[in-house]
């Protein structure tokens, strides 16, 4: 099976943004990084520009 890759990138935050994403991904048991993942994920579900890749990764896994 071939690992999946991701792209890294850089990403600024100001110091009162970056504390509310650390709160939230805390509240949510996920790490920041998860975080930011599931928010742009969600978005663009959300927008109608996700691909079946990213809208998985934002709907909550089947019970």
């Amino acid at each position: 099976m071939a690992k999946q890759q991701s792209k890294g990138f850089l990403l600024r935050l100001d110091p009162a943004t970056m504390e509310l994403v650390e709160k939230w991904a805390a509240q949510e048991f996920r790490s920041v990084n998860g975080q930011l993942q599931w928010i742009i994920a969600d978005s663009l579900r959300r927008y109608g520009r996700s691909s079946g890749k990213a809208s998985a990764l934002s709907e909550p896994p089947d019970e």
